[in-house]
């Protein structure tokens, strides 16, 4: 199964340069987070399977106009063709009051919320966040250090892919795009990439 992971940049490849056939292979599409509603409507028109997103620390736009087609996976479990998605967007709280920004207990309460689901599909396969975990390829500043709970998450669950983004890969060219923690591969979704499964 491929699939196509996005976050934070709309990528060229498919908005500028489209070409149907350049999505025939994808199974389905995963959004960690701020790219405009437009994109993922448009990918979602011509892909053959579903578009799943979370919220990035930028789309309070959702709010007005979600992606049209597009499915939420915020605070749920998913299972599309046997694969768990687990999804939790938004960013570290750096602004007072900012619509998809949380500090670390507030994440903890989000997941926590989420643990009779958890029990009932009986774990996760991949989690799909816009912020990364700690320490695990987030950066040193408030805004995009990542959460320690997502951490205990790989710990407890040992999903097989961690995807996020909110880490730009073009503002360090020495961030890595791919990591491994335990038996979960870390994916940072930037602009495009696609996972084997």
């Amino acid at each position: 199964m491929k699939i196509l992971v996005l976050s934070d940049m709309v990528s060229p490849y498919y908005w500028d340069f489209f070409d149907k056939n350049k999505l025939k292979e994808i199974d389905c599409i995963i959004s960690c987070g701020d790219l405009h509603s437009e994109y993922l409507s448009f990918l979602a028109t011509f892909a053959r399977g579903p578009v799943y997103y979370v919220r990035g620390n930028h789309d309070k736009i959702y709010d007005r106009k979600p992606p049209e087609g597009c499915i939420s996976i915020e605070n749920r479990i998913e299972v599309f063709q046997g694969i768990r998605i687990m999804g939790l967007g938004g960013s570290m709280r750096y602004h007072p009051d900012q619509k998809d920004q949380y500090t670390e207990k507030e994440m903890k309460a989000r997941v926590r919320k989420m643990r009779f689901q958890l029990m009932r599909k009986k774990g996760i396969d991949i989690l799909v966040t816009h912020a990364p975990a700690r320490g695990l390829g987030d950066g040193t500043d408030l805004p995009h250090q990542g959460f320690q709970v997502f951490r205990k998450l790989l710990d407890d669950y040992e999903p097989k892919y961690f995807i996020h983004g909110h880490v730009h890969l073009n503002y360090n060219a020495d961030e890595e795009r791919c990591r491994s923690y335990g038996k979960t591969t870390i994916v940072n979704a930037f602009e495009r990439y696609i996972i084997d499964y």
